[in-house]
C-alpha cells in the first residue's frame, strides 16, 4: 500500500498539466494500467489491467485524443518534476547529463499518419535493412540508483514521415535541438549522443545556452591546428586554420599513449590507451577536445566535447553512460508499450508499403487537421509511456526495500547493490494494488475514481476488490 501511496504522491504533482480534473484521473489511469498490465495488446489491455467496464474503453481512448493534456506542458512538469525529486540525478563538473538518440519503430497501419520505410543501419535476424514505420527521437536524463545507472526518460516525438509545408527545411538535428529546448532546463547540461549528433546544427546552439556536446566521430573526420600568426599583420584576413591533422593520425604510435583503467560503466580489470589532443573543428568554428580510445575489447574510436575543461578519461567515462539509453528503449518496448499504439485515422488515404514522407500541403485544412490530432494522440501515448517508466525507475531508486517487500516472488539475479527493474516494480506494484484501494482514506479522489469503473463480473476486478468490505 506504501509503494502506491509514494506513487501517488509523485503523480499528483502532474496537475498542472492537465486542465480539468477528470482528464487528470484519467492520465492517472493510464499511468497506473501502463504500469501494471500483464500483456501490450493497446488500451484494451489498460482496462484489463485495472479490470474496468468495457464501457469505458472509449473514454479511455478519447482520453488520448483529448486537448485537455497539454503535451508541452506536461513534458516541462514531467522534466522538473524529475529534478526535484529524483534523489540521484547525475551532475558532472556541475551539469546535468542529458543523453539523446533515435529510435526506429514498425508499424504496419495503413492508415497510421507519418509511417514511412525506414532504412536500419544494424540489420541482424530480429532487425531487418527496411521496415516501414515511425521514426522517433528521444532525450533521458542519466540518475544514479543504488549502484547502477538508469536513463530516466524524459520525452520522444516522432521527427520523420510528414511534410505539411515544402518550406519546411528542418531535419532531424534540427529537430532533436528543439525537442531539447523544449523541456524548459535552465540548468547547464553535457547533452551525450553517438556521431550523427556531431554536428554543427547541434553543436552551435548547444553552445549559445552554455551547453556542451559530448559525442564520437569518424574516424575519417579532420581538424587543424591554430595558424601561426606573423609577428606584423599583412593585408587581408587573418589565417585561422592551420595544418590540417587527420584525426585517425591520433592512434599512431600507441605505445606513447597514455594508459588508464577503464572508467566505462561495468568494466573491471581492463586497461586502455588514449591520446588527446585540442584542434580547431572547422564544422563549428572554434577548439574541441578530441580523445582517441584503444579499448583491448571494443577497438578503436574517437570521442570529443565541446568543453575543453573536461579530462580525458571522464569524457570516456561519460560517453560509456550513453549506451544506458539503449536500455531504456527496450524496457519502453517490451516491457511498458510506450510505442505500440494502434490509432488508426478513418479517413486517411491508405498508405502502400515502401512510401516515403506523406506530404499534406494540398491536402484540405479538414485532413490536415485531422492528422495533427492523430500525431498529437500518439505523442500523449508516447509521453505518458515514457512517464510510466519514469515513475517505476524513481520508486526503484528511491524506495528499493518497499519494492522487494511487495515483490512476493522469486528471482535469482537478486544482488546486493542492483536496484529493482522495472519490470520488478511493475509486479510489485500489481501484487499491491487490492490493498491499496482497500486501505486507501476515504476521501481519496483516485481510488474512488477507481472503484467505480471496475467490473466485479471479471477475475481481475474479483482480484482487485477480493478484500473490499
Amino acid at each position: 500500500m506504501t509503494l502506491w501511496r509514494e506513487w501517488w504522491k509523485v503523480v499528483a504533482q502532474l496537475r498542472p498539466a492537465v486542465s480539468r480534473t477528470r482528464s487528470f484521473l484519467w492520465l492517472a489511469v493510464a499511468l497506473a494500467g501502463i504500469s501494471i498490465r500483464p500483456d501490450l495488446l493497446g488500451v484494451t489491455s489498460l482496462i484489463r489491467a485495472l479490470g474496468f467496464q468495457g464501457i469505458f474503453y472509449h473514454s479511455l481512448l478519447d482520453f488520448f485524443h483529448s486537448s485537455a493534456v497539454n503535451l508541452n506542458r506536461l513534458t516541462v512538469v514531467w522534466t522538473q518534476l524529475v529534478l526535484r525529486i529524483h534523489p540521484g540525478v547525475l551532475r558532472e563538473n556541475g551539469r546535468l547529463l542529458l543523453v539523446g538518440d533515435g529510435l526506429k519503430v514498425g508499424k504496419a497501419g495503413k492508415k497510421m499518419p507519418a509511417v514511412k520505410l525506414l532504412y536500419q543501419s544494424a540489420e541482424g535476424n530480429t532487425k531487418p535493412e527496411y521496415i516501414m514505420g515511425h521514426s522517433c527521437q528521444a532525450v533521458a536524463i542519466l540518475c544514479k540508483a543504488v549502484e547502477s545507472v538508469f536513463a530516466v526518460p524524459l520525452a520522444s516525438r516522432i521527427h520523420e514521415g510528414l511534410v505539411f509545408s515544402n518550406r519546411d527545411r528542418r531535419t532531424l538535428l534540427d529537430k532533436m535541438v528543439l525537442l531539447i529546448h523544449s523541456l524548459g532546463i535552465v540548468d547547464p547540461f553535457y547533452f551525450i549522443a553517438d556521431a550523427y549528433y556531431a554536428s554543427r546544427k547541434v553543436v552551435l546552439p548547444l553552445l549559445e545556452n552554455h551547453h556542451h556536446l559530448i559525442a564520437q566521430v569518424r574516424k575519417n573526420s579532420v581538424a587543424f591546428l591554430p595558424a601561426e600568426q606573423p609577428p606584423r599583420r599583412t593585408k587581408g584576413r587573418p589565417r585561422i586554420y592551420g595544418r590540417k591533422i587527420r584525426l585517425r593520425n591520433l592512434f599512431r604510435d600507441q605505445d606513447s599513449m597514455e594508459i588508464a583503467d577503464s572508467p566505462v560503466y561495468g568494466e573491471q580489470n581492463v586497461q586502455l590507451r588514449f591520446r588527446s589532443k585540442d584542434l580547431l573543428w572547422r564544422p563549428v568554428g572554434v577548439v574541441v577536445r578530441f580523445v582517441a580510445v584503444v579499448h583491448p575489447n571494443r577497438g578503436k574510436c574517437i570521442l570529443m566535447t565541446t568543453d575543453l575543461n573536461l579530462a580525458p578519461i571522464d569524457l570516456i567515462r561519460l560517453y560509456g553512460w550513453r549506451f544506458k539509453i539503449e536500455l531504456s528503449f527496450k524496457q519502453a518496448l517490451h516491457v511498458f508499450g510506450t510505442y505500440l499504439y494502434h490509432f488508426w485515422m478513418k479517413i486517411m488515404t491508405p498508405i502502400r508499403r515502401g512510401n516515403g514522407n506523406q506530404h499534406l500541403h494540398r491536402k484540405p485544412k479538414n485532413y490536415r487537421d485531422a492528422v495533427r490530432r492523430k500525431i498529437d494522440a500518439y505523442h500523449r501515448h508516447i509521453q505518458i509511456g515514457l512517464i510510466a517508466q519514469g515513475l517505476l525507475q524513481y520508486l526503484s531508486a528511491a524506495f528499493p526495500k518497499l519494492v522487494w517487500q511487495s515483490f512476493g516472488s522469486w528471482l535469482r539475479t537478486i544482488r546486493p547493490g542492483i536496484p529493482p527493474s522495472e519490470k520488478v516494480v511493475a509486479l510489485a506494484l500489481k501484487n499491491t494494488l487490492p490493498d491499496f484501494l482497500l486501505n486507501s482514506p476515504d476521501d481519496s479522489i483516485l481510488t474512488k475514481f477507481l472503484q467505480e469503473r471496475i467490473d466485479f463480473n471479471r477475475s481481475e476486478g474479483l482480484r482487485l476488490a477480493g478484500n473490499f468490505p
